[in-house]
């Protein structure tokens, strides 16, 4: 497996480019095409041990910069620009790795904006999509509205969640996957906040709990890829 990731660009219509990074083990079985969260770009600490420790796993990960977070703005892109962006990176993907079954998704912001291109028209080639703390309303502001487009998306969905998740309350988040049905999965990881960071006083470490995010969101993938194996 090589341990660095191969820089890539990704080109999101004539004008706008976008770094991304590819790590792709040697037996990878799968792709996860892993989006950033509205504050920190694909480089922050946990986004880069995301893609480190799934591909010990065996899966490949591209992650990839939002034309905002690209130019060093704090100000996400409008949602049309960041769809478009989510659909280039997933074709990128493709043309690189064309024999592996993608997996798509991210971490908050990423992952929703991923979720509402999927539900405007189904990325091609994609086997299911997977959250890493989906961010349902904002802080303090519980509602499930921001969850309605995922009733438009017919391929698998996981959902890996703090049970301390500020942006995810249990009492919205849990009915509305019950909804979704067979289509949704959703995985609690008990004390983690909305970075999947636990208080000291659990007696738990930060890694520890990625560690049983990560070999829940493998677990996923290979029931998701069976049948395109």
């Amino acid at each position: 497996m090589t341990n660095d990731a191969e820089p890539v660009v990704v080109a999101v219509d004539d004008a706008t480019r976008v770094s991304a990074l590819l790590l792709a083990p040697a037996k990878a079985r799968a792709c996860y095409v892993l989006a950033h969260g509205a504050g920190a770009g694909m480089t922050h600490p946990f986004m880069a041990a995301v893609a480190r420790e799934l591909a010990e796993r065996g899966v490949a990960t591209l992650r990839y910069q939002f034309p905002y977070m690209e130019k060093g703005g704090k100000r996400p892109d409008p949602p049309k620009l960041a769809h478009a962006t989510v659909r280039a990176a997933v074709a990128e993907t493709a043309r690189r790795l064309p024999k592996l079954p993608l997996i798509v998704g991210g971490k908050s912001f990423g992952g929703r904006m991923t979720s509402q291109a999927q539900a405007i028209t189904p990325l091609p080639t994609v086997r299911g999509l997977a959250f890493l703390g989906f961010p349902l309303h904002p802080a303090k502001q519980p509602s499930s509205e921001r969850g309605k487009h995922l009733f438009e998306i017919e391929v698998p969905m996981l959902f890996l969640q703090g049970t301390r998740d500020a942006l995810a309350m249990l009492d919205e988040l849990e009915p509305l996957c019950a909804a979704l049905g067979k289509r949704a999965v959703l995985k609690l990881f008990q004390d983690a906040d909305h970075s999947f960071h636990v208080p000291a006083r659990t007696g738990r470490k930060d890694p520890q709990v990625r560690s049983e995010m990560l070999d829940a969101l493998t677990e996923w993938i290979d029931a998701v890829i069976i049948p395109a194996l």
